[in-house]
Order: C-alpha cells, then structure tokens, then sequence
C-alpha cells in the first residue's frame, strides 16, 4: 500500500478550507488550484501576467518538494475570471510548458475573491 503525503505551503486558506496544497500519492502528485498570490507578502498582483507566473512559481516549488519536476505535469488546467485574459495565461504557461506539453483545459468562470484573475491546478506522473 502506497502511503499518501499531504503538502502544504502554509497559506491560511489551507487551513481554513481543510485543504492541502497537494496529494503525493505513489508515483501521482495532485496539486491543488492555485491562485496568484504572493505567498511571501500574502499581496496579490494586479496583472493576470504576474499572477500566472506566481501560480506556476507556487506549484513548481511544491511539486519539487513533492520529489516532482514541471516536466512531470501531465495535465494543467486554467481557470480564468474573464476570456479577455485566455491569451495572456497562455503565453505564461507557454514559457513554462511549451517544451513539456500536457494536457490541457481552460476554463472561463468566477473565482473566489475579485482580485483573482486566474487559478492553475496540474496533475503530475513522477517519470521512470
């Protein structure tokens, strides 16, 4: 039996909504939406730019604490405010994953708090 290990980045809304940042489970890593909040201020930018570089930034340092690598992402999926920013999150993550290539969706709907422009969750496989 493959023992399951829970990852926090210490944000208060972990706590608050009894959630973990990401579920290393065998060779899989769920890695939780992830918002663009600077973790380090608890500030939020105002571009949607900026905040796709702090969610990949977020889940890069967690997948690597997880044992994982962004070349282990699998399947990314993008959750924006407004369709006018699809462009802009696409050329983001096209930096990060232009060269890995997961699956991917994108998705137009409303995030918790206004200031949220855009929120990333990804599945990783660990490879051989």
């Amino acid at each position: 039996m493959t023992t399951r290990r829970l990852i926090s980045t210490g944000s208060p809304f972990e706590k608050a909504a009894g959630y973990s940042r990401a579920v290393v489970q065998g060779d899989w890593c769920f890695v939780s939406g992830t918002t663009g909040y600077d973790y380090a201020t608890m500030t939020m930018p105002e571009s949607v730019e900026q905040q796709a570089r702090n969610c990949l930034a977020t889940i890069g340092n967690v997948l690597a604490e997880a044992g994982f690598a962004m070349a282990d992402v699998i399947c990314a999926r993008y959750i924006v405010s407004d369709a006018a920013y699809q462009d802009d999150v696409f050329n983001v993550a096209g930096e990060v994953f232009g060269g890995i290539r997961p699956a991917a969706t994108m998705i137009i709907a409303g995030l918790i708090r206004p200031e949220m422009k855009v929120e990333i969750e990804v599945t990783a496989l660990r490879r051989a």
